[in-house]
């Protein structure tokens, strides 16, 4: 959208400094942050949680910084890595809880738009996924098979 007395696109985000080596005043060393990672993990938390948790309690501002690698990479390696992707599980989550919705409401229109329009992103994300490697080739979307994952 554009400005309103310039006539240019504006970002409307905040963008994060150009930092390229860990501060001097994070509390944590590597194995550390590590260890509070894989502890983190096994207690049941998303890698985009622990990376708050990290943030807000134990002042990392960035676990990538700290360690060299990536939340995710860590969970790997520690071999506490979730078996979906979290993108993957979060959209069959609302695809399902959508279905649910929709069993009680079957004239919401809008909302079977929207179930089409979700199910069309975890369609596109398995395709990613598989050519990638992530998902193994022979794994195949499907809600019923989506709420035995899941819930």
């Amino acid at each position: 959208m554009a400005r309103m007395h310039t006539r240019r696109k504006g970002v409307s985000c905040s963008k994060r400094p150009m930092v390229s080596e860990n501060p001097a005043w994070v509390p944590l060393n590597a194995t550390e942050i590590e260890d509070l990672v894989v502890k983190l993990a096994k207690d049941g938390i998303i890698s985009a949680k622990i990376g708050l948790i990290l943030r807000d309690q134990y002042g990392v501002p960035d676990v990538r910084l700290a360690t060299g690698k990536t939340i995710t990479k860590i969970m790997e390696e520690k071999g506490v890595a979730p078996s979906l992707p979290e993108d993957l599980s979060n959209l069959m989550r609302r695809a399902i809880d959508l279905n649910v919705h929709l069993r009680d409401n079957r004239g919401d229109v809008s909302n079977k738009r929207g179930l089409n329009m979700i199910e069309a992103k975890i369609r596109r994300l398995e395709r990613y996924y598989k050519r990638n490697g992530i998902l193994p080739a022979d794994w195949k979307y499907s809600l019923s098979n989506a709420e035995l994952m899941l819930k």
